[in-house]
């Protein structure tokens, strides 16, 4: 997840926000908006996107099947630059029974019968830069008022979890997902140059190889999310209440973005293997 979900303070760019209407063709103008809708302008400001949705799995020849309910947020803020942003931020993903919606700490794999551990996405940081030049995104104005801005993030890279060594975990070498976003807000809420961040609703949906500690190896198929949520008013104090519990009993730092800017992002593949490996060094001491 993350990967979603993922993805835009300044007072210098972008003079349109707070004066003329914004010319959204022209980049400086567009990350302007941008960062009012994904975050907000206001450097101190942290800011919550929470989202809850229904993984399946997809697999040749049988019927598409509900595996999770899941819950997630990302909490972050901007910084400016010289010449942007960065956004700096940590997420969470609490995978859910299906049923009850409770979060799991086990999980029976319907199709290899196995009982396995539940890893949960902690994924920190997710960060982003962003440069005033050329930040381009796509948009479409909808009706009554409403616009748009549209991601697809298709991703193939070298995946952290060699097959060789990860023989249960991965079925290749190379990581495969796709991550899908669409930020719903109001034209006249981002022409409002007394708001500093606005509103927005969000659409959320993943395609991924199953999840490493499914345990699946070379089983074909993927799994498929399907989310939706929205940028709270209240930020931390107006997520769910099983979540902020859940957060505070495992990963209190969670409540809050991080401190700065820094790299490498974290990932849940990634997560998985440092989790793995720490727990081969503790036991091998």
């Amino acid at each position: 997840m993350k990967k979603f979900f993922v993805l835009a303070a300044m007072l210098g760019f972008g003079v349109g926000i707070f004066g003329q209407k914004p010319d959204l063709n022209k980049p400086e103008d567009l990350l302007t908006a941008f960062v009012k809708i994904r975050g907000s302008l206001d450097p101190a400001e942290e800011t919550v996107v929470y989202d809850e949705g229904i993984i399946y799995a997809v697999l040749p020849n049988q019927p598409i099947k509900a595996l999770f309910r899941f819950q997630m947020y990302n909490i972050g803020r901007y910084e400016k630059t010289d010449s942007g942003y960065n956004l700096v931020t940590r997420e969470m993903l609490a995978y859910q029974d299906i049923k009850t919606g409770e979060i799991l700490s086990k999980w029976t794999n319907p199709f290899t019968k196995e009982e396995v551990e539940v890893l949960h996405v902690w994924n920190d940081p997710v960060n982003s830069r962003y440069s005033a030049r050329d930040f381009s995104v796509p948009f479409t104005r909808l009706a009554n008022n409403r616009m748009c801005f549209h991601i697809d993030v298709p991703l193939f890279y070298p995946s952290p979890l060699k097959k060789a060594d990860w023989p249960k975990n991965s079925r290749s070498d190379m990581y495969q997902a796709a991550e899908l976003f669409q930020f719903f807000v109001n034209e006249k809420d981002l022409y409002n140059k007394k708001l500093k961040s606005v509103p927005f609703d969000i659409a959320w949906n993943r395609f991924s190889d199953f999840l490493p500690w499914m345990n699946m190896g070379d089983s074909p198929g993927h799994l498929m999310y399907s989310s939706r949520g929205s940028k709270l008013k209240g930020g931390w104090n107006d997520l769910p209440l099983n979540i902020r519990d859940f957060v505070l009993k495992t990963a209190p730092e969670y409540q809050h973005a991080p401190g700065s800017y820094t790299t490498p992002n974290m990932t849940s593949w990634k997560y998985f293997r440092k989790v793995m490996e720490e727990r081969k060094k503790k036991a091998g001491e």
